[in-house]
């Protein structure tokens, strides 16, 4: 090969590359004036991820398109604002927040909340729980959730709670006797008991019973009566009796230990005595004397009180008579017996008389007819009752 023909391959070659070179930079320098074109055209916005802020630049039309492509998965319960079919506008910002589940626990039954909320009340109310103020609460309804993202709730019923004599309806939750007696400030005093077992849990409509026990010592002054003491007396007619020492009722001071439940006693025990004054003994004479009447049929005797009274007569076995005289004498033993009944008043039991159309006689009987001058003798048989009859006779007195 001539040194014409190598130097012609040479120049063509360098040509050739030459040509490439121009036509890469000219790709390149193309690629470029496209690449800052097509960036040229992207529209700045800002996205507020879960409170974290990016700046990012996009051609995406809507919002829902930009947050799919930078990887943001919305769910149902995300918040998105703008709306997800809001159409991106240059400086824009948008926020997203995700949704965090929630575990609220209503008396033990769970339930899932997904909400973007934070505070307590605004995630019950979003959930549409109801809550009262005598519910109880696990969070105070105005702080942020905690971590564990559980919320608790008790809800309260109402009871009825009788302490001593009063009764009153409370709210409570379901807590044992003795932790509801805690939260109403239910203090027990040390006879005091509750009539529901304190480790039972209540339960809605249940009534808590406190008895307020109380033991007092209580002394009282009381009255000790008299004793009653009889003595035979020869002196007195048999049936009488005549006191002759006034009995006086004495004193002792009693000391009891006096239970009482809701201030009504029910129960009383005597502890002690102490006699703080001596009753004095009544002293009772009774009469044995026995006055026998001595049969008589002279006549009238000298001497003595005289005077007219009216006579009728009776039997010792008259109907309601018991055959013993007031004065104690046996109506029935002797049938000579000669005795009449009179006033006490006017003629003394135990005198000696002389009745007219009657003879001797003793004052021995008394009778409820026989008052003032009257007088009722003392005979044996009805027929001679009846033959006796009422009339006025003359009467002495001799003792």
């Amino acid at each position: 090969m001539s040194n014409n023909s190598m130097k012609s391959q040479f120049l063509g070659s360098l040509r050739s590359k030459e040509t490439r070179t121009k036509i890469l930079s000219f790709v390149l320098f193309a690629a470029v004036i496209s690449f800052v074109l097509f960036q040229g055209t992207k529209s700045p916005v800002v996205i507020m991820a879960n409170g974290e802020e990016q700046k990012v630049s996009t051609h995406a039309k809507t919002v829902g398109e930009l947050l799919e492509a930078s990887d943001i998965n919305v769910s149902q319960y995300d918040k998105v604002s703008p709306s997800v079919d809001t159409k991106i506008v240059s400086g824009m910002t948008i926020e997203w927040e995700q949704a965090k589940e929630v575990i609220v626990s209503v008396d033990g039954k769970e339930s899932n909340v997904w909400t973007t909320e934070k505070v307590v009340k605004n995630i019950l109310e979003e959930a549409n729980i109801e809550v009262t103020e005598h519910d109880k609460i696990s969070q105070s309804l105005n702080t942020e959730i905690e971590a564990d993202n559980k919320i608790d709730i008790q809800k309260a019923f109402q009871l009825t709670l009788v302490d001593g004599l009063e009764e009153r309806q409370v709210w409570s939750t379901s807590t044992t006797v003795a932790n509801f007696l805690k939260q109403q400030g239910i203090q027990l005093g040390e006879f005091d008991r509750v009539e529901n077992k304190l480790e039972n849990v209540i339960t809605p409509a249940e009534k808590i019973v406190v008895v307020r026990v109380e033991k007092v010592t209580d002394v009282v002054e009381e009255s000790v009566d008299f004793a009653v003491e009889k003595k035979n007396d020869s002196s007195l007619l048999k049936g009488k009796e005549k006191v002759v020492t006034e009995g006086v009722a004495g004193n002792v001071e009693r000391t009891y230990v006096v239970v009482k439940e809701n201030g009504k006693v029910v129960d009383k025990k005597l502890k002690s005595e102490k006699v703080t004054k001596e009753p004095t003994t009544k002293v009772v004479a009774v009469g044995t004397k026995v006055v026998t009447a001595s049969v008589s049929r002279s006549n009238a005797p000298t001497g003595g009180t005289e005077f007219y009274v009216t006579a009728t007569a009776y039997t010792p076995y008259c109907n309601g008579c018991s055959g013993i005289s007031a004065a104690g004498i046996n109506l029935r033993s002797d049938s000579d017996l000669k005795l009449i009944a009179v006033d006490p008043s006017v003629i003394p039991l135990g005198t000696k008389v002389w009745v007219e159309g009657y003879g001797y006689a003793i004052a021995g009987d008394t009778g409820g007819a026989i008052k003032g001058n009257k007088i009722d003798i003392l005979v044996q048989t009805k027929q001679q009752a009846y033959s006796w009859g009422r009339k006025k006779v003359r009467i002495k007195v001799l003792n």
